[in-house]
């Protein structure tokens, strides 16, 4: 396609067919980027861990590399779905029109892995030949049709005549969960929004009257197969339900989380009598689960876990006995069970001593937290993500039931534990866009209402186009982690995807907190600002579930070794 044809092409193609026809070069690039690197860290013909770890630089940029180019492709895949289905309208064509064009110029001109660290293709090893090729006339039309100010212009007047009440274009998902995010945006205008500043600010815990009404609408139970008591929806469902909750406060679509997490270790690797015993239980609420895995000096490193579990006797009077302390532990204090990762056996190095308990305790209180033997613990005081507290624990020989053996085989915990992680990491990226989409609207509210120089700020392009990226990453994000839920849906293996989604929401929400805080200005700093609280829960989700760095670190791997 020739420069002319390129220019015709702006009254011919939609957004999503731009980015269709751009998409071979960008794939191309993707390609010739993972042998790149791939090339960087072979020693002796094989992946070498220290090559890996001493070209992180290039090696998470090529994580993001082939999150931009997944992106991408999801969203054509969207856009042509949405214009077979009639639904493709102004406000979508414009969205994936800035979306795609802005990352198509990044791809070329730099990727902000974070705010000081930018990647671009020569440090990945990619070649000005290999570049140029994929600088195609499409791609080159993609980005002259893309994030223009006149784009940018008309998004904000389509999607500003809205209420502020719905997303900004389609989201692409059938009439069934339409009515899901209908249901869970009711309870939280009704139950969780008008409440949530409140809760932050005196750092209280979510009433258990909220997490009550969460039960009876079904959200601890949403994936759990109805033989077990739940309602045997699929993970996209949890994406819909996991996002609006966030947008109503990341505690409460947090508090799913939990039960995600608890039912995802025991449908995956419990016996049949763990099963039938706590999957009803945490699906209708009557339980409620914590993780207990971070220890204070491992962090992501699980390999050097200490906390250990010593057995005690044999058949039905046997207990495992705990030692040790776990930190970062959210929502300790009101739960019911503790899926306790621990070491029982010391003679096995790294994962493979690892064993997953499931540990009861008594619910406890504010004035008593932990009414048992053997586990004490402190408060551990957070900027932001309140409303379920989060510990430091200490075991001193906490007694666990023999039969709380989680597969009732020890050594299976690390084995285990990763199964959950392609399911959290997932709902993670759907919080993610719940807490974007939150600041999103609270930016557009305060633009609509606040008036200087004798004018809305809206009226200001550069406050309407902070506006514009964040409407148009959200919708990229949520395309993103949507195909991540569908493949875990099909029962295919998907942790690049999972990651990605995660890699990429989190700093969406991060982006869309710090843009809509710019927009309040001095307001934005003042605690009585909700967006303040959006600011403090956007900047977690960059670290739990697996850090950014991390993140990247296990993409990388994954796409060198295939």
């Amino acid at each position: 396609m020739n420069a002319d044809n390129a220019a015709k092409s702006k009254h011919q193609a939609n957004a999503a067919e731009l980015i269709a026809a751009a998409l071979p070069g960008f794939e191309a690039l993707f390609e010739a980027a993972v042998a790149a690197v791939r090339q960087k860290v072979l020693v002796d013909g094989r992946i070498s861990s220290a090559r890996l770890e001493a070209e992180q630089h290039a090696a998470h940029g090529l994580s993001w590399l082939a999150t931009y180019v997944t992106a991408l492709r999801e969203l054509a895949a969207y856009g042509e779905r949405l214009h077979a289905e009639g639904r493709y309208g102004a406000v979508e064509d414009f969205a994936l029109r800035i979306g795609a064009g802005e990352y198509a110029a990044q791809i070329f001109g730099g990727i902000p892995m974070s705010q000081g660290e930018i990647v671009r293709l020569p440090a990945l090893g990619l070649s000005q030949k290999a570049i140029a090729a994929a600088r195609t006339d499409a791609a080159e039309a993609l980005i002259a049709e893309g994030n223009t100010p006149e784009n940018r212009a008309r998004f904000v007047a389509l999607f500003s005549q809205s209420d502020g009440s719905h997303s900004v274009g389609d989201p692409g998902l059938d009439e069934t969960l339409e009515a899901i995010r209908s249901e869970m945006r009711r309870f939280c205008a009704a139950e969780v929004t008008p409440h949530a500043h409140e809760w932050h600010l005196a750092n209280d815990y979510i009433p258990l009257p909220v997490v009550e009404k969460m039960a009876e609408l079904g959200v601890f139970g949403l994936t759990i197969p109805e033989d077990f008591g739940g309602m045997g929806l699929s993970k996209v469902s949890m994406c819909v339900v996991s996002e609006e909750l966030s947008r109503g406060y990341i505690g409460v679509g947090s508090l799913g989380t939990r039960s995600e997490i608890a039912a995802e270790l025991i449908l995956c690797g419990g016996t049949p009598e763990q099963k039938e015993k706590w999957l009803p239980k945490i699906a209708s609420g009557e339980v409620l689960p914590t993780a207990v895995f971070t220890e204070p000096n491992t962090g992501s490193d699980l390999a050097s876990l200490r906390t250990k579990a010593v057995k005690e006797g044999e058949g039905g009077d046997a207990v495992w006995k705990v030692y040790g302390n776990k930190t970062w532990i959210t929502h300790p204090v009101r739960a019911d069970i503790m899926t306790l990762l621990v070491r029982t056996d010391p003679s096995e190095p790294g994962y493979k001593g690892l064993s997953m308990l499931i540990a009861e305790k008594p619910r406890g209180t504010e004035e008593e937290p932990f009414p048992v033997d053997g586990l004490t613990g402190g408060e551990i005081e957070v900027l932001g993500y309140r409303g379920m507290k989060e510990y430091e624990l200490a075991f001193d020989g906490f007694e666990v039931k023999g039969e709380n053996l989680l597969g009732g085989v020890p050594g299976q915990g690390f084995k285990q534990l990763m199964q959950t992680f392609e399911a959290a990491r997932i709902q993670t990226a759907a919080r993610a866009i719940g807490v974007a989409q939150s600041a999103f609207d609270l930016g557009l509210r305060y633009a609509q209402e606040r008036i200087q120089f004798g004018k809305k700020l809206i009226a200001f392009p550069r406050v309407a186009d902070k506006l514009a990226m964040m409407a148009a990453e959200i919708l990229i994000a949520r395309q993103l982690t949507y195909f991540a839920a569908r493949e875990k849906d099909a029962e295919r293996r998907c942790d690049l995807e999972a990651g990605m989604a995660k890699l990429l929401g989190a700093r969406v929400a991060w982006a869309a907190a710090d843009n809509a805080l710019q927009i309040h200005g001095g307001n934005g700093f003042a605690l009585e600002y909700p967006v303040s609280r959006v600011l403090c829960d956007a900047r977690i989700l960059n670290i739990f579930e697996g850090a950014a760095e991390i993140q990247a670190q296990v993409i990388a791997r994954r796409l060198v070794e295939e």
